[in-house]
């Protein structure tokens, strides 16, 4: 017997619909590529969404096709989002950070048949738009008294073009499993990976995501997506936002901490979400000029481990909460954020810092386990360290154009990442698999180390490799960027750190460098660094052999 229910297919269109029906005049905010600040609305933002669909519909782009976009976070880049999904076609996020080569080869792998960009990256893509033989067309996120004079193939300006449209359209509708947005793998190894989202998992991940112990937005909520879309969908703001009816305050190319801070001041935002590495440029602004943040309720910290110091530092210095945060591309990309719940709720200090280190539990539509290499189940002890594997409505079962089985025998798929789980649910990344640390049969985490290193006040950032040791085949090496102006000594750093790890696990050499290599997503890049030191003798290796 089936249920009496509706047919309502869960479309991503139908989030903006609802955003415009009964939040219309919820503020979305932008600071412009051009400079400006722009305010409209989620009314307004739906009526040129649906220009945008007519006028993809006009230059013949049908259902399935690829429509690229190369753009910062703006009201612009959102109206295209919905305009794309608004027919059927599907939204592909370029990443402008990756090398040209990788653009080149993620462009043609995907069949782009559109180039939808921001001002800024218009050189970067006359570079090698000669590459890119399946782009007809560039459309620039501009208007006519900005539009620069370009060698790109049919370039109009996003104004210009969608004014040739009344805007007299409806949305297409079809199978709530249709295609809707992709994403490539950042590929630190091979070559990237794509990930095909579709309506449903978009929806269904924006309701997770927005859920009460997720990020827990709602319509009162003042939200600034500081991670931009091209990052891992966008870590489903451009969809959980308009979903609760929440204003929405864009960044656009300005990500450094000053401008951040003019936004969270000036419009009273209530929740932001970005990697570390923005948060720590805006903790070393504010520390320079004293300023305060009076209005921001809660941050979510991902795509690397947050670091204690940090977190300590934006709730006792600043009484904002931390949400430790961990997902992935494949995941769409949330997969658990470190809320407490009763069992861990009444902690304080640094027992309650200590929970807040674990990337936390997985929303209702994600299941996790963690496995040995057999592919046998471990135990949620908190301490037993395994392959994690995650499956769900939203995790990819394939890759784009790859055929291959990417899903084990129960349907689960191996994240790459090492893990616990604690007993209740509490998940912690130590390290990715191919980042930890083995030394004489065990695993020492890389992440751990790292954390606790860019707690000593001096050090800016930390990164730990395994460095070939003769008599226990890895120790790790820690690498150090100390702050601006800051000195200190190999003995400092492992002085500051002794007592708080095993002393086996404590780095059996430190080197300062003056930067650490990171991939277009931010993330350290610990491939470059294993070159880099490759043939670094430790001290320790000498007395061993």
């Amino acid at each position: 017997m089936l249920g009496l229910m509706q047919d309502w297919p869960l479309l991503c269109h139908r989030i903006i619909d609802h955003a415009a029906t009964y939040h219309a005049e919820r503020p979305v905010v932008t600071r412009s590529v051009e400079g400006p600040i722009v305010t409209t609305t989620y009314a307004r933002i739906r009526e040129r969404a649906l220009k945008v669909a007519q006028r993809l519909e006009k230059d013949g782009i049908k259902a399935g096709d690829r429509v690229a976009t190369m753009a910062w976070n703006t009201w612009r880049h959102l109206e295209t989002w919905y305009g794309i999904l608004g027919i059927g076609a599907v939204y592909h996020t370029v990443n402008p950070r990756l090398f040209p080569d990788q653009i080149v080869w993620i462009v043609n792998h995907a069949e782009d048949r559109m180039m939808i960009a921001d001002l800024t990256f218009v050189p970067l893509l006359e570079k090698i738009a000669g590459r890119l033989p399946t782009i007809e067309r560039y459309v620039i996120l501009t208007d006519a008294a900005h539009m620069p004079k370009t060698t790109l193939k049919n370039a109009v300006a996003y104004e210009d073009w969608i004014a040739e449209v009344d805007g007299d359209f409806a949305w297409k509708s079809f199978d709530e499993n249709t295609a809707a947005g992709m994403c490539y793998t950042s590929g630190t190894t091979g070559e990237p990976k794509g990930v095909l989202y579709s309506h449903r998992s978009n929806v269904l991940h924006a309701f997770m995501a927005a859920l009460p112990d997720s990020k827990g937005i709602k319509s009162r909520d003042v939200v600034l997506p500081v991670v931009p879309f091209f990052h891992a969908n966008g870590w489903s703001l451009a969809f959980s936002t308009p979903m609760v009816g929440a204003a929405l305050i864009m960044p656009g190319p300005k990500l450094d901490g000053a401008s951040i801070y003019e936004l969270l001041n000036t419009y009273k935002v209530t929740f932001t979400a970005a990697v570390p590495t923005v948060w720590l440029m805006l903790l070393q602004d504010l520390e320079k000029t004293g300023a305060d943040l009076p209005y921001l309720e809660r941050v979510v910290i991902g795509g690397s481990a947050c670091p204690r110091a940090m977190t300590k530092t934006f709730q006792d210095k600043y009484g904002v909460e931390v949400i430790h945060a961990w997902g992935m591309t494949e995941m769409s990309p949330l997969g658990s954020l470190c809320t407490m719940k009763p069992e861990y709720a009444a902690l304080t200090g640094e027992a309650r810092l200590d929970v807040q280190m674990k990337q936390g539990h997985p929303p209702f539509g994600v299941e996790m386990k963690i496995t040995d290499d057999a592919g046998k189940t471990l135990p949620w002890d908190g301490k037993t360290f395994g392959r994690l594997k995650v499956r769900g409505p939203a995790v990819a079962k394939a890759y784009f154009k790859l055929d291959q089985d990417i899903l084990d025998d129960d349907g689960f798929f191996d994240t790459g990442d090492v893990a616990t789980i604690d007993p209740y649910g509490y998940m912690q990344v130590t390290d990715r698999s191919k980042d930890v640390i083995k030394s004489g049969g065990e695993w020492i985490s890389s992440i751990d180390l790292e954390n606790l290193a860019v707690g000593h006040p001096k050090v800016a950032e930390a990164a730990v490799i395994g460095v070939h040791h003769p008599k226990w085949d890895e120790r790790p090496l820690l690498v150090i960027v100390l702050k601006k102006g800051e000195q200190a000594s190999k003995e400092d750093i492992l002085g500051f750190m002794q007592g708080r790890i095993a002393k086996w696990w404590m780095p059996d050499d430190v080197v300062f460098v003056d930067e650490i290599p990171h991939t277009a997503t931010g993330k350290i890049q610990k491939t470059v660094l294993r070159d880099r030191f490759r043939d670094y003798r430790l001290p320790t290796a000498e007395a061993a052999e």
